[in-house]
C-alpha cells in the first residue's frame, strides 16, 4: 500500500509503482554486481555523441555533483570508464566508456530489459 504523499493518488500510485520495479529491477542487476546508478551512466557515457564532462553527466542524471564522482570513481576503479584531458580545455576533465565499460552496458542493458518484462508480464 503507498504512502500518499501528494494531493494526487495517481501520482502516489506512479511513484510507488516506479519504485517497486526500480528494487525489482536492482535485485536483479545486484546479482551481477551491478546497480541501478551504474546502469543510468553508463547508459548515459554509451549513448552520449562524445565524452561527457563530469557537469555533464551529473545534469543529465538529476544527481548531485558528489554523487556522481562517487560512481565514476567506482566505474573507473572497476575499468569501466576513463576520465580523459579534454582536447580543447586543459582544466576540464572527460568521461569516456572502455570497451569492457561498452560490454558492461549491453550486459546491464539485457538484464534490465528481461528484468522489466518479467515485472510486467501479467499486465495487459
Amino acid at each position: 500500500m503507498a504512502v500518499h504523499g501528494s494531493s494526487d493518488i495517481v501520482v502516489d500510485e506512479l511513484y510507488e509503482t516506479t519504485y517497486r520495479l526500480r528494487q525489482f529491477v536492482e535485485a536483479r542487476l545486484r546479482k551481477e554486481g551491478a546497480s541501478v546508478a551504474r546502469l543510468r551512466a553508463l547508459r548515459m557515457l554509451a549513448r552520449a555523441e562524445h565524452p561527457l564532462r563530469m557537469r555533464d553527466l551529473s545534469e543529465m542524471a538529476g544527481i548531485a555533483a558528489r554523487t556522481t564522482t562517487t560512481i565514476v570513481d567506482s566505474l573507473e576503479r572497476d575499468g569501466l570508464v576513463e576520465r580523459v584531458r579534454h582536447p580543447q580545455d586543459r582544466r576540464a576533465i572527460l568521461l569516456r566508456l572502455t570497451d569492457e565499460g561498452r560490454r558492461c552496458h549491453r550486459e546491464a542493458e539485457g538484464i534490465d530489459r528481461l528484468a522489466l518484462a518479467e515485472a510486467t508480464a501479467a499486465l495487459t
